[in-house]
């Protein structure tokens, strides 16, 4: 049968804020103060304390890394998504006729607030075109999108 060590004793001044913080948590735990003091200097003085502080911040930038990532490849499609809609349109679309652009140009207004309402709808109802993409789907050069010219026959 081993003897079990005595505790050593000492006393410890603390401000009255850590003091407050120590007795709402030691009775938030149902645990002595002393025993959640002791795990608190134990923790502190733990070689592996540093260590463990840093795997968390390493945690926290991989996450935002990833967010970030994902954040880029979104405003990719975006951009890309833009661009290859105004090549498209351009492409297609012939100039009008002075008295037809005028009818055209007050016609606009109108279909702009369509254009918007539509937008509404697909993004409270999703899924979103982002998520339509596979993630695997950036090619070299970051694009999500052939880089060919639009065929516009």
């Amino acid at each position: 049968m081993s003897l079990r060590k005595k505790k050593a004793q000492i006393s410890v001044y603390l401000d009255p804020d850590v003091m407050t913080m120590l007795a709402d948590y030691a009775a938030r735990r149902n645990q002595s103060q002393s025993l959640v003091a002791e795990a608190a200097i134990a923790s502190f003085l733990s070689p592996d304390g540093a260590d463990r502080r840093e795997a968390a911040f390493a945690k926290r930038l991989d996450q935002i890394d990833r967010r970030m990532a994902r954040t880029e490849r979104d405003v990719g499609i975006g951009i890309e998504t833009l661009a290859v809609f105004i090549r498209f349109w351009l492409a297609t679309t012939p100039a009008l006729p002075e008295p037809a652009a005028q009818a055209a140009r007050a016609k606009a207004g109108e279909r702009y607030d369509a254009f918007v309402t539509a937008l509404g709808r697909r993004l409270a109802k999703g899924p979103r075109l982002r998520q339509e993409i596979p993630e695997d789907s950036m090619g070299e050069g970051g694009s999500a999108l052939p880089s060919q010219p639009l065929k516009t026959e």
